[in-house]
Order: structure tokens, then sequence, then C-alpha cells
């Protein structure tokens, strides 16, 4: 086996040749013409003059090498009670046939589609439907609120929007349609065709002349090839926080991101083709567009698509009777989901009831894994726990132990290091290298490796401003943290006001808009307080303008169901209080960090710059009254 250090070193000082070796796992109409485009830096382009289509990977190879009768997806809903297995044969014909359905409706390739959809097989099919026509598919979480999905639909611009009639929150069943319908009202692009999927649970109200049944559409349409696009050409748009309240519509291109993907099952994750792997997550999030729909079929092993939750679904062994039950080799969730399991079942009662023996890894990620889950769950499993850091702007892990190279010794608190590919650094904000041990700016040197943001949607302006204009020449994560003298890196936390809940990331500087709105508020701090479940959960302190005499609770209980209604439940947000006045530095700027510090019980030094130092002592009292500050 190779050895970690020879390979990492290979990567970054041979980044053409490595990457070239990787190609190979691709299967290309045409073989580009150069391994890595240059010439216009920061935009970076792999694989140029490349011919390829990323649907033809995941699904028709397999077919036509051997793999037809294999299962390519396992859906299981203990929500609806439903098991199906898709094998990549029937995989090929649905995603054909749906292709030609897109197509019937003048989908053609650069389109773009909305896809807004729950944990259903449905949802993988309409994305590799896109992929299959060079159409641009943006899928949108399925718990956005209108306003939300309205904003996508105004920046994606789609030709057509796909949905499915709902979905099962927990014990309620969410009917979606009302929600899509509200959207394109609120939208200033039209929408002239929207494709539903009915599901049994709910039945949609259709609208004459505009909605279209998925099924019967499936009925009238044949199926078609794969369309050849350039492996430089768009294969999605992924919305993520910003740190105001637009999102940022992160482009992935089809070549590289092939390549990077299917690399990454093997040598990171050593799953190999024919394997189960599970990914808990949902379509909606990075981790599902990577690591439940491209990646595995990518590679050629079988995908488990859950629909449910870690624990009420119906108990706390969810999670186990899925791994036994499909034998599963590998799950990668995020730490809320084993914190809830650990809450519910601390002894691992029904964990004893499954045989497990086929699993053999727990990756975690999406926030920070806390040593307690990460002690019990080792306890609990017996098999390594791994933790691995990334981000939707990078669509794969920037730091993680590749088992498929070398599995490294496993240091608590740290996701261990850099990923082939990834040439990680820390500096301070002047952009000087910090020795190890010092906390600083996490950035990597540019060109970032492949299947990595190439641009933003219609916005390389933005994609400048966030991304590479801090730090030339690198590429800013806008994570802090520190390096040790072992080269593990450790990720501290987010240096602007996006907060991770529950592995999903979410700005803070949205909801301040939201509250903002409200009129008796005059302004608003929202900032991320450490939650033992979830990682972070939003706190917000709001003072109310002149002559308001109204009782901040039913300003506060207002403001939930703003924050709620335009974000969705998602935020979280359910902690506010009213205060005389808010923290700031002479200049008026509002100190969000050292109230995050004070809420999270850490140090903090006085800013110089405050225009009332008394004020402090206001804000401790008031995040003591809603139970933050530990006496």
């Amino acid at each position: 086996m190779a050895n970690y250090d020879e390979v990492f070193k290979y990567s970054v000082t041979n980044r053409e040749e490595f990457w070239a070796e990787a190609a190979k796992g691709i299967t290309w109409y045409k073989q580009y013409d150069s391994v890595l485009d240059s010439s216009n830096p920061p935009f970076y382009k792999w694989f140029s003059g490349g011919k390829m289509n990323t649907c033809y990977n995941a699904i028709d190879r397999h077919v036509e090498g051997g793999r037809a009768d294999q299962v390519a997806i396992i859906y299981d809903s203990p929500v609806t009670n439903t098991l199906k297995k898709i094998t990549y044969k029937e995989l090929l014909e649905k995603v054909s046939t749906f292709a030609g359905a897109l197509a019937s409706q003048g989908v053609v390739k650069g389109d773009t589609v909305v896809i807004y959809m729950p944990m259903i097989p449905e949802a993988a099919i309409a994305m590799l439907a896109c992929a299959r026509i060079g159409a641009i598919h943006s899928v949108v979480f399925g718990g956005f609120a209108p306003h939300e999905l309205a904003i996508r639909i105004d920046h994606a611009q789609p030709k057509l929007v796909i949905t499915a009639s709902g979905a099962i929150e927990g014990k309620k069943v969410l009917s979606y349609k009302p929600l899509v319908d509200s959207a394109i009202e609120q939208s200033t692009h039209e929408v002239k065709t929207v494709i539903v999927f009915q599901r049994d649970i709910v039945q949609s109200d259709m609208i004459a002349g505009r909605d279209l049944d998925w099924v019967e559409l499936v009925s009238k349409s044949s199926p078609v090839g794969c369309t050849e696009v350039d492996a430089t050409d768009p294969l999605y748009i992924l919305y993520t926080s910003g740190t105001t309240g637009m999102p940022k519509g992160v482009i992935r291109d089809n070549g590289g991101h092939a390549v990077a993907l299917y690399w990454t099952m093997k040598n990171l994750y050593n799953i190999n083709p024919g394997e189960v792997w599970w990914s808990a997550s949902d379509v909606g999030w990075v981790v599902g567009h990577s690591y439940i729909v491209y990646a595995p079929l990518l590679q050629g092993s079988t995908s488990v698509f859950y629909e449910g939750k870690p624990v009420g679904t119906p108990d706390a062994g969810a999670f186990w009777r899925v791994i036994s039950e499909h034998k599963v080799k590998s799950l990668f969730t995020a730490p809320t989901a084993f914190r809830a399991i650990k809450k519910e079942d601390p002894q691992g009662v029904h964990f004893a009831k499954y045989d497990t023996s086929c699993f053999e890894c727990l990756y975690l990620a999406g926030e920070r894994t806390d040593p307690d889950t990460l002690h019990w769950a080792e306890n609990l499993i017996g098999v390594p726990i791994i933790d691995h850091w990334w981000q939707t702007e990078t669509g794969w892990a920037i730091v993680g132990n590749c088992r498929g190279i070398e599995q490294l010794p496993v240091k608590e608190g740290s996701p261990t290091k850099p990923l082939p590919g990834y040439d990680v650094r820390v500096v301070n904000d002047e952009g000087e290298f910090l020795p190890n041990g010092t906390n600083g700016n996490i950035v990597i040197k540019l060109p970032l490796p492949p299947g990595n943001l190439t641009t933003l949607w219609r916005n390389d302006e933005r994609f400048l401003k966030s991304y590479m204009s801090k730090f030339p020449g690198y590429y800013d994560t806008s994570d802090g943290g520190f390096i040790d003298a072992d080269g593990y890196v450790y990720v501290m936390g987010r240096m602007d006001d996006v907060i991770n809940i529950a592995g999903h990331r979410l700005s803070t500087g949205a909801m301040e808009e939201i509250i903002s709105n409200h009129p008796d508020v005059a302004e608003c701090a929202v900032f991320g307080a450490d939650d033992q479940m979830k990682g972070q959960l939003p706190v917000g302190l709001f003072v109310v303008k002149a002559g308001v005499t109204r009782d901040g609770e039913e300003i506060k209980k207002e403001l939930v169901k703003m924050v709620r209604e335009t974000i969705g439940p998602i935020a979280c947000f359910k902690d506010a209080m009213q205060v005389v006045r808010l923290p700031k530095t002479r200049s008026g700027k509002i100190l969000r960090g050292t109230m995050r510090s004070i809420a999270n019980n850490q140090e903090y030094r006085t800013p110089s710059t405050i225009d009332d130092p008394a004020i402090l002592g206001e804000i401790t009292a008031a995040l003591a009254k809603m139970g933050y500050v530990k006496k």
C-alpha cells in the first residue's frame, strides 16, 4: 500500500501528473488537451478540451461493463414503510426516459432546472437526467421556505421546476406544492412548467397548463442517450449561505468533479465497486450531491438512499437496522445524528439488537465532532470513527484520513491531514504564515484541485471577493484554526457570520436582515451559541425603537415566526431577547464576536475600540438570563 506522505507530496509537486493518473478512472469521449489550464488565474480549468458525460460515467458504463444487475440505489424509507432496490439497468431506464421527458419540454444543454424534492430516488433520477442532456441542475433543500426558493428561482432562472407532492417531517406530512406555488408567485422569473411527482402520502392540486404529472409525462416519453459536454461545462449550481441574505451559487464542472469524486471513493473512504455505502444526508446539501448521488455511482458501488431520521423512525436503532439489513460497509453522517442517538440510547441497547459485523468505518463531517460523542461511538461500535472537513465550495474533503491510502492515527479534535491536492496553510490577517500551533486563517494554495467550485453562477466578481481577494494566490476558507507539528489540521470555527446548525451552514446576517424588518426593532445582532445537540444555534438580541412599549416576549415570538417563515424551520431560531443597547465600537460596528464569546463562556478581551465597556456587563446579564452564561 502507498504511503500517505509520499502520495500527498507527489500531488502538490507533480499536480498535473497526479490528476492525469486519476482521470484514467473516468470514460472520456475525447481526451482533454491539457490537465490544468492556468491561463486566467484564479479561474483555473481542469481537463480543458476533454469531452465526456457525467451520467454516462455514473450509469451507462457500468451497465455496459457487467454491472447491469447490481443494485445501484437502495431506497429505505421507514417514514413511508418502503424498501426499494434499483439496479443499474433499471436506473438507466428511469434516467434516460426522464431525460427524454425533460427534452420533450424543451430542456436543452446549458438550460437550468430547479429541483425541490425530498429524499426519494426520483430526486437522483432528476439530477442524473439533467446531467444526461447537459442541463444544469440546481437542487434546493426541501425544507426551505418559499421566499428562499423564490430567491434561487430568480437567480438560477430555470427552464422548469421539478418537485414532489410532499415529504414526511418527523410525524407531520409536509405538502411541497403550496410552497412551490408560493415561491413561483414571489419570483420575478416566469416558470412555465412544473413537473410534480405525486406521492401516496399526499396529493397535490395541479395548475392546468403549467403543472405536469411525472408518471403521465414519463409514460409518453422515449429514452434519450447522453449529450457530449465539455469537461469545463457546468454540471450543477448549489446555493450556499453567503454572509448577506443573498445565497452564493457554487458552480461545479463536469470533468474535474467526476475525476475527483471517483478518486475519493477508494482513496479516502476505502469503498470498492459493488460494496454498499451509505451517506445519511439529504440531496439538498453538498454531501447529498457528492456522496449520495454522484461519487458512489461514478464508482459502481451501491448507495443507500435513506428517508428517515436517526431517532424516532421508529427508534434510536434506525441506523443500526439499515447497516445490518443492507450490509453497509461505511456510513457518512453529521455528528448531530450520533448526539441524537446517544441522547436516546446512551447504553446502546438498540445497537446490541443488530448484527453490524459488516460495518467497517464511520465518517463524520459537517461540523466539529465533540470528544464525548467520538468516544461514545468508538466504545459502542468498535470501528474507526473518522472526522473529516470540507465545504459546499470544495465538493469533497479538504482534510481527512485517507483509509484507502494509509490510515493515520486519529487525534481528538482534528480531522487529520490535508487530502492529496490540497496545499493547506495557516496565515494571519496580513497573509503571513503562522508557526505550528498558532491560530489563524486557514487558506489553500491555488490552484484548488479538481471538483472544487470554478466560480459563482453569474457572479465572477463575488467569487473573487468572497474567496480569492483577501489572500492573493490562496483560497480563503473563512474558517480559522491551526496546524500542529505533525501536520494535523485543527478547524476551530468560522471567521465570518456563517454558523453550523446540525451540519447545515446558515447565515446569521440573513437572520438579522429579517429581524430588522420588524416595525418595532431598531437594531439587532444574531450570533451562534454552542449547542450540545446541534453544534450551534442562533441567538438574537434586539433593541426596540423609541416609544415602543410592547412586551419583549411578544416581539420575540413574532421574530421567531418571521425567521421561520422566511428561511424555514431549518434555521432553528427560537431564542431572542430584548436589550437596552448593543455593544459597539466607536465607529458603530456591533461586537458580535465578543457577544458570541460571552454566550459560549469563552475568555475575551474587551476591545479597545468599544464605545462603553459597561455595556458588556448588561449583555452578560441578559445572556445569563437566557441560560447561556454559566455562573
